[in-house]
Order: C-alpha cells, then sequence, then structure tokens
C-alpha cells in the first residue's frame, strides 16, 4: 500500500489518515476509492497536457472526433448529445473550433434553419492525427497488463460499478 499512498491525491492522502486514526473497518475500500479516483485525475491531467499544445480541450477533442466520420456532418444538438454536455456548452465549443479553422457550419439543405457542421481539411487532418496519437496513448497505459490482467480489470471494475446508484439504477432499467 506504500507505493499506492504516493499517487493519492493530497487531499485523498489527507482524508484516508484521519480514516486510518479512527480504525474505520472501511479505510481499506476508501483507500482503494482514493486510489482509483486519483488515477482518473492523473489520467485527465495527462489529457489535458497532451490536448493544450494544439489549443485543444477534451470537449474540443471529443468534437473533432464525432465528426471525423461524418461526412454530411453533424447537427449542434447531435453534437451535444454524442458529447454528453450541454447544448450551450457545444455551442461554445464549435465557436472555438470554427475560430481555429477545424470546422464550418452551414445551414440544412432541406430547412436553411437546420445547422450542419463538418470538418473543414484541417480539421480532418488534425482529427485523424490526434485519434491515432490519443488511442495510442491510452493503449500504452495499460500495455504492462496481459490478457487475463485486463479481464479481470475489467471484471472488478463492472462489479464496483454495480455497487454504485448508476450501476443499481442502470441494472434496475435492463429488468424493466
Amino acid at each position: 500500500m506504500h507505493d499506492a499512498q504516493h499517487m493519492l491525491e493530497p487531499k485523498h492522502r489527507a482524508l484516508l489518515g484521519v480514516a486510518a486514526e479512527r480504525g474505520l473497518s472501511s479505510a481499506d475500500g476508501i483507500g482503494l476509492c482514493f486510489q482509483l479516483l486519483s488515477l482518473a485525475a492523473a489520467i485527465d491531467r495527462d489529457c489535458a497536457a497532451r490536448l493544450a499544445p494544439r489549443g485543444l480541450s477534451e470537449g474540443k477533442f471529443v468534437l473533432l472526433f464525432l465528426l471525423h466520420e461524418q461526412a454530411d456532418g453533424l447537427a449542434p444538438h447531435e453534437l451535444a448529445d454524442g458529447a454528453g454536455v450541454t447544448r450551450a456548452t457545444v455551442t461554445g465549443l464549435l465557436d472555438g473550433l470554427e475560430r481555429d479553422g477545424f470546422l464550418s457550419r452551414q445551414p440544412g439543405q432541406e430547412d436553411r434553419r437546420k445547422t450542419r457542421v463538418t470538418l473543414t481539411a484541417k480539421g480532418r487532418t488534425a482529427a485523424a492525427r490526434l485519434f491515432k496519437e490519443h488511442t495510442d496513448w491510452i493503449g500504452s497505459l495499460f500495455a504492462e497488463l496481459d490478457d487475463p490482467d485486463r479481464a479481470r480489470l475489467r471484471e472488478l471494475l463492472a462489479r464496483i460499478w454495480r455497487s454504485t446508484d448508476a450501476g443499481r439504477a442502470a441494472a434496475r432499467e435492463g429488468q424493466s
């Protein structure tokens, strides 16, 4: 657990210390949760650091990815749904991507009030390159795990997810 302590965010280390001092029986589970949260935060920071030199946020990257295989483009509301963000958020992201020359917005052919968003040549090139770089990087995070390790990790994460409120709600919806 000593190595795990080093990977924890400072706030998690402090909270875990309090749990251990109080002798909470759940301290081990709390430590595992904080370890997982700290790992996710480190991956998010690495992702942001890899995209920032290109003037991209994760949100903008996701929109480039969603548009990459869509020759006819997508409507802004489709992008918001696909990215899991509000329409207001997607508008801001699209404004920045359009300003930087990655995409363009055109009125729809049947209804001019309905906007279609498509990648420019610059956007297509950037999306293809970034997709490859990003997926290679994400894959490298798990390179030291063999197939049985990966299968076991998937199983363990799924078991933990099923204990969350979201996991229980999904299970109930699946039974309906």
